[in-house]
C-alpha cells in the first residue's frame, strides 16, 4: 500500500517537471540594433554569392586549362571547383527558406 502512495506521488511529480507549460515566441522587436544585424547579414549573403561567383570563374578557367593542356588533374579540381561553388551558391540562396522550414518544423513538434 505504501509503495503504491509513493508512485502516485512520483508520477504526478514527474509529469509536471515532464510538462512545463511554456511559451516563448520570437519577436522583431526585443533587441536593439535587430535591424542593423539584418541589414549585416544580407550583405554577408550577397559577399557570399560574389564569392560563389567569383570561385565559379576561377574553377572554369582551371578546368579549361586543364582540358586544354591534358591536365586531368588540373581539369578534374576545376570541376570540382564549379560543383562546390555551385552547391555553395545554392545553400546561400536557400538559407532563409531552409532556416524558415527547420524553425516551423521545430516550432510544431509538442
Amino acid at each position: 500500500m505504501r509503495s503504491s502512495a509513493l508512485s502516485i506521488i512520483a508520477n504526478a511529480s514527474l509529469s509536471s517537471a515532464v510538462n512545463p507549460a511554456v511559451d516563448v515566441t520570437p519577436n522583431t522587436d526585443g533587441l536593439p540594433g535587430l535591424a542593423a544585424l539584418s541589414k549585416i547579414v544580407g550583405a554577408l549573403l550577397t559577399f557570399g554569392l560574389v564569392a560563389a561567383v567569383a570561385g565559379v570563374v576561377v574553377s572554369a578557367i582551371a578546368w579549361a586549362i586543364g582540358s586544354s593542356s591534358s591536365n586531368p588533374h588540373i581539369a578534374g579540381r576545376g570541376k570540382t571547383g564549379v560543383l562546390i561553388a555551385g552547391v555553395a551558391a545554392m545553400l546561400i540562396g536557400a538559407a532563409n527558406t531552409l532556416v524558415t522550414f527547420f524553425a516551423n518544423a521545430g516550432a510544431a513538434i509538442r
